[in-house]
């Protein structure tokens, strides 16, 4: 992966930053990183605090027609092999 370098950041910009960051469980570096996806048109890679994966792949094959069945609220009891 590439490397970035951005210098004289004002302290007040740098502390919304880490505010932000902290708001979304990332580090610092992470929000950055988002931050600049986002604004390049990239799929974002993290998902959103108190999102899971399942509700990422969602929102990735959501568009395309493909519906996936939701796993039970209940689950059948284990096999017993004995």
């Amino acid at each position: 992966m590439a490397q970035l370098v951005v210098r004289n950041i004002e302290e007040s910009v740098k502390r919304k930053l880490k505010k932000r960051a902290e708001t979304h469980g990332r580090s610092l570096e992470g929000e950055v990183r988002e931050i600049l996806r986002q604004a390049a048109g990239a799929v974002p890679v993290q998902p959103k605090q108190g999102k899971g994966a399942g509700t990422l792949f969602h929102s990735y094959f959501k568009d395309i027609g493909v519906e996936l069945e939701p796993f039970p609220k209940e689950y059948p009891e284990p096999i017993d092999f004995e």
